[in-house]
């Protein structure tokens, strides 16, 4: 039987919604958590990118590193139509992954 694997890349930005932060990861869920929480990263701390307002799922490492290096490489303006065409209000989805996972705000 064959492992499944799961890699996403995703998009968090501040309250202001005025920086954003393009990121890949094997376990959204944990990652996003670390950020919530400023763990270990420097840039998401500084500009306070806890919100995730976009993600997407792959089953190859291999794809997701290539479209996250460009989605990086992407122009705001771009990154913005991108977030939108999923998320229209830039509503934070980890509110959502969280609930189908029984977690709770206050666990986080």
């Amino acid at each position: 039987m064959r492992k499944e694997y799961h890699f996403y890349v995703y998009i968090l930005t501040n309250y202001a919604k005025n920086v954003f932060y393009v990121g890949f990861t094997n376990n959204i869920i944990r990652r996003t958590i670390e950020h919530k929480n400023g763990f270990g990263f420097e840039f998401t701390s500084k500009y306070k990118l806890n919100s995730l307002v976009y993600y997407e799922e792959t089953e190859n490492v291999h794809s997701a590193i290539a479209r996250e290096k460009e989605i990086k490489g992407w122009r705001r303006e771009k990154k913005i139509k991108l977030i939108r065409g999923a998320n229209i209000n830039f509503d934070d989805l980890s509110g959502g992954l969280f609930k189908d996972l029984g977690i709770g705000e206050t666990e986080i």
